[in-house]
């Protein structure tokens, strides 16, 4: 199974990237699926939830991947290297894009948790979370 692989390697991506806040709490990344896509070969969809705690925040980071971002609960602060911030309420949406350095990823509260869902259109067998030196 992935599930498994794919968390650890989210967990390291965001607790060996110095950008974290040393206190920050850490995100809770869950895997809902991965999708072949057969119109697509060599591509795939990989479905996240992720939820922040109060005060948590991702470290810099990238995808090398398109991202969509939909918020469920909460209020997060998104933003990519060159763009603004943006604060997101549920409803709302974020794209990032393939080069995209994202730069900001944080629960926009320190006494309420968000959670969003996440969309990754990607090659296969690529990691989904890079860090960034």
């Amino acid at each position: 199974m992935r599930t498994p692989a794919l968390l650890a390697l989210l967990a390291l991506s965001f607790s060996a990237t110095p950008a974290l806040a040393a206190d920050a709490p850490h995100p809770d990344v869950k895997e809902v699926s991965v999708t072949a896509l057969p119109d697509y070969p060599g591509k795939e969809v990989l479905m996240l939830t992720v939820e922040y705690p109060p005060g948590g925040a991702d470290p810099v980071h990238r995808h090398d991947a398109h991202g969509f971002i939909y918020v469920l609960e909460g209020s997060i602060v998104m933003g990519v290297k060159g763009g603004k911030e943006v604060t997101l309420m549920p409803g709302q949406s974020f794209h990032e894009g393939p080069n995209d350095i994202h730069t900001v990823g944080r629960n926009a509260s320190n006494e309420k948790p968000a959670k969003f869902v996440v969309f990754l259109l990607k090659d296969q067998g690529k990691p989904p979370v890079l860090p960034v030196p």
